[in-house]
């Protein structure tokens, strides 16, 4: 498996190269370098060798994500995305979607998942998009917002209301109804392809819908979070790792007052709390990591406590890090100026800051009830 981390960490470097900033200005991941970051199965690298992915386990895949964090946020985020729909298809498919569609992520192939709308973010239940079963077909009405990888994507997952309950359904992006546009100027992360979808009564084979219509909604949508909240939180610790390498090279060669940076007391102080964060973040993420390849029942809440922790020291992290490097590292162009703007997404996506304190707290009053009981 060393091996395997090793190769897919390597192709990473090499799609990526030192065109990062480049693509953030343009606001645009070039078709090919994300066509083939699908065909390698780095987008979704926990896909199994029978589906042609790399079979990681999520510890594996989560070195492979705070890599490609360290290299891209942009990139990273289509392989949170993408990593979403696999599980999600992995989860509740039928063997034959699972056939029909693993392979096609793993080839090629990207998709986005649609989860908020403009009335639907972190309330879930005020989600208006309409599944309904019709025969032989399926039919889907609805919007959709800031889809990640949507303006790259083939398919779509769009989670939707089906009868009392939820289903999610796999929507091609060129199927008649289906309109996709482009999110201009996003603050972060500004080559994953954000986009807004329209779906103007959508009428697909009913195969399209995966197992598990008619669950609850919120059932639904905490299995594909559960796994995007990991890959947030790995991807934030790549950010902070990234940060941490430019401001102690920075603090090492530039003198200020007749010495270097790093021996200044106030710089030190951010390099130990950049340091700090780093590996608090990291820790946070291999425990919710061993949770998950050990099927815990604690890998919900230690995932929300991993994404918790690890965006909100990349925020921190990145402050420090554009603290440091001042005017030069306050311009577009610069790594750290592209994570400052990229790390506080992250403190929104996937469930933001407030959302997963409530839900830390939840689970705290529930045990500490279990415990008098």
């Amino acid at each position: 498996m060393a091996d395997s981390v090793a190769a897919a960490r390597a192709a990473l470097t090499e799609l990526v190269g030192d065109r990062a900033d480049e693509w953030d200005r343009l606001g645009r991941i070039p078709e090919p370098v994300v066509r083939e970051a699908s065909r390698r199965g780095l987008l979704c690298a926990q896909v199994g060798r029978e589906y042609g992915g790399p079979g990681l386990d999520s510890r594996d895949n989560g070195e492979l994500t705070a890599h490609a964090g360290s290299l891209c946020s942009s990139l990273r985020s289509l392989m949170t995305s993408q990593g979403m729909a696999a599980w999600t298809v992995q989860r509740f498919g039928s063997a034959e979607q699972r056939r029909t569609f693993l392979p096609r992520l793993t080839g090629g192939e990207v998709v986005g998942v649609a989860f908020s709308e403009p009335e639907a973010g972190s309330d879930l239940s005020r989600m208006g998009t309409e599944i309904r079963r019709d025969g032989d077909e399926v039919r889907i009405r609805g919007s959709k917002i800031w889809t990640t990888g949507g303006a790259y994507a083939d398919l779509l997952a769009v989670f939707g209301t089906f009868g009392d309950g939820a289903a999610v359904v796999l929507v091609p992006t060129d199927a008649p109804g289906v309109r996709v546009e482009r999110l201009a100027d996003p603050m972060g992360c500004r080559a994953a392809g954000h986009a807004d979808v329209h779906l103007d009564d959508v009428r697909l084979p009913a195969g399209r819908l995966l197992g598990g219509a008619g669950m609850p909604l919120a059932m639904l949508a905490t299995s594909a979070l559960t796994y995007g909240r990991l890959s947030v939180a790995w991807g934030c610790a790549g950010i902070l790792r990234a940060c941490l390498d430019a401001t102690t090279r920075h603090a090492r060669q530039r003198v200020q007052f007749g010495k270097p940076l790093a021996e200044h007391q106030l710089i030190a102080r951010h390099l130990a709390e950049l340091t700090v964060g780093e590996q608090v973040a990291r820790r946070c993420c291999e425990f919710a990591s061993a949770c998950w390849d050990e099927g815990s029942p604690q890998t919900g809440t230690q995932t929300v406590l991993a994404k918790y922790v690890a965006s909100r020291e990349a925020v921190k992290g990145a402050a420090a890090a554009v603290q440091v490097l001042a005017s030069r590292g306050a311009r577009d162009g610069h790594p750290v100026a592209r994570a400052y703007r990229d790390a506080k997404l992250m403190e929104i996506i996937e469930g933001s800051t407030e959302i997963s304190q409530l839900l830390l707290a939840e689970h705290s009053l529930s045990e500490s009830m279990g415990a008098r009981l």
